[in-house]
């Protein structure tokens, strides 16, 4: 018996194509988060557990963006530290402040454009009406949207 090669499946009843997604559409809903003064490695073991690239930094600090949310870390900024010789003790000194934010509502190419533009591969997501934090938008969300998108 053989079996005939099918055409893998273009598109996804869920997901828009780029030109009409929006953040919402597209991000991680929810935000992992640690504190200003958790450790690199409790924050590589919570990121290595969740399977998640960046995790947002709760703490007060003069460039808080919502929320008690003033910063994030993702794995590039571990690694960096992991590879220096003088890292910080905390993510305090590593957390990448103020926050590139987006709103969810906001067209999903304003914020691939919002991304190149501040160089970051993750933005926090904030409800528009509370500016609450409600997920984390990353590049490879924005892939998955430009790979299996409505044609």
């Amino acid at each position: 018996m053989s079996e005939t090669p099918v055409e893998p499946s273009r598109g996804s009843y869920l997901l828009p194509h780029f030109e009409h997604a929006t953040v919402g559409d597209a991000m991680h809903p929810g935000i992992l988060s640690c504190d200003a003064d958790a450790t690199l490695t409790d924050v590589a073991r919570l990121m290595s557990t969740h399977h998640v690239h960046c995790i947002a930094v709760r703490g007060a600090a003069e460039s808080k963006v919502s929320a008690d949310v003033w910063g994030v870390i993702s794995d590039l900024d571990l690694l960096r530290a992991g590879m220096s010789q003088d890292a910080p003790d905390t993510v305090a000194g590593l957390a990448l402040a103020p926050i590139a934010s987006i709103e969810t509502s906001m067209a999903l190419s304003d914020a691939a454009r919002l991304m190149v533009a501040n160089g970051t591969s993750h933005l926090l997501a904030v409800n528009p009406e509370t500016q609450y934090p409600v997920g984390i938008l990353s590049t490879l969300d924005i892939a998955w949207v430009l790979g299996w998108g409505e044609k």
